[in-house]
């Protein structure tokens, strides 16, 4: 793997597009978020309340999906919740008519998940995701929708750090339907005029995240167990990750669906600066006051799927659409951590 920094000159500085007023762009707007009751869904539609928009959220409440009505307490009588799955088609028409925005968040984002039960990963995020597109082409075409992809799809990295360039090898059936969903959502816009963008993310942490278990993030797992007084079990721990905070990935969202030159693209997320797995590990201990972790090797069946190290190339986006991380490492975990110390029995 050869590193990219001379040769790219990723730590050139940047050159950022005026700012832009986003309680003008969503203010008195119709948003929908699929997969709103979740973690990033769910800060996003605060984020949107806050802003003035009229949201509407779709959720399927399935258990193992990370949907929990808690994340979107107090916020009752302000947004219209549907429980519903969108691989309901019937269902489709009359949730997407009408709405000026789409925040497409609803997906199976569990890698050990896809590999054991890959049908199901294929309805939800191949399938599923065409039906919601069709249903907009049909019933409204004129919505601006921005996709949630993932770094998966580029599966273990031939060059650090990951540009949009990079080739598209995921290890794993779920990155493999994520680049169907992405490619769904460029072809609609491409062809039909459906205004579409998908942001690849990266490791997203923050208050709300599902910890009850890794199918989101392993991330979430050992916030709990520290909060729970029992050590952390680090695969590996010197694979580099960078990680995005919650509020850093939603004002993505929300740059990536008001400007205009977000239409058509894909764009990475990244976070700070990467940092090794134990030395993550090693930071949560000292954040919490109190705990302990174990190093040990990969188990095989998870160590087919890893991809290694693993940060992007953020240019793009500070370019197209005006983001940067604002949340540096410390900062986020302290923030999580202190968010599940009153919460954590909701979450387990």
């Amino acid at each position: 793997m050869r590193l990219a920094h001379g040769r790219r000159g990723v730590f050139a500085p940047r050159k950022m597009p005026k700012p832009i007023n986003l309680r003008r762009v969503f203010s008195g707007k119709r948003v929908l978020v699929t997969g709103g009751l979740g973690f990033i869904g769910s800060n996003l539609v605060r984020e949107l309340v806050a802003l003035g928009a009229r949201v509407s959220v779709v959720d399927s409440l399935v258990p193992a999906y990370g949907g929990n009505r808690r994340n979107l307490a107090g916020l009752a009588s302000r947004v219209k919740i549907h429980i519903a799955d969108v691989r309901d088609w019937p269902r489709l028409p009359s949730l997407v008519r009408g709405q000026d925005f789409l925040f497409n968040l609803a997906g199976q984002t569990s890698h050990m998940d896809s590999m054991t039960d890959p049908i199901t990963d294929l309805d939800i995020n191949g399938r599923a995701q065409l039906a919601i597109l069709e249903a907009c082409r049909l019933h409204n075409p004129a919505i601006r929708i921005v996709f949630a992809s993932t770094r998966q799809i580029y599966g273990k990295p031939d060059y650090l750090p990951v540009d949009e360039s990079h080739p598209l090898r995921p290890v794993d059936v779920n990155g493999i339907n994520k680049i169907a969903g992405e490619s769904f959502h460029l072809l609609y816009s491409r062809v039909h005029g459906i205004a579409s963008t998908a942001l690849r993310l990266t490791n997203t942490i923050g208050p709300r995240m599902r910890i009850k278990d890794a199918r989101q993030t392993f991330v979430g797992v050992w916030i709990r167990r520290l909060l729970e007084g029992q050590p952390i079990e680090v695969w590996g721990g010197e694979q580099l990750r960078d990680f995005t905070y919650v509020d850093d990935a939603v004002e993505a969202f929300l740059l990536a669906a008001a400007r205009p030159e977000g239409i058509g693209g894909v764009f990475n997320l990244g976070g700070p600066p990467p940092v090794s797995l134990r030395k993550l590990a090693e930071t949560l201990v000292t954040l919490n006051g109190v705990g302990q972790f174990t190093v040990r090797e990969f188990p095989s069946d998870r160590k087919k799927i890893d991809i290694g190290d693993y940060f992007a190339d953020g240019r793009l986006i500070a370019r197209k659409l005006g983001w940067k991380p604002r949340t540096d490492l410390r900062t986020a975990l302290a923030r999580t951590l202190d968010y599940y110390r009153g919460e954590l029995r909701h979450y387990v």
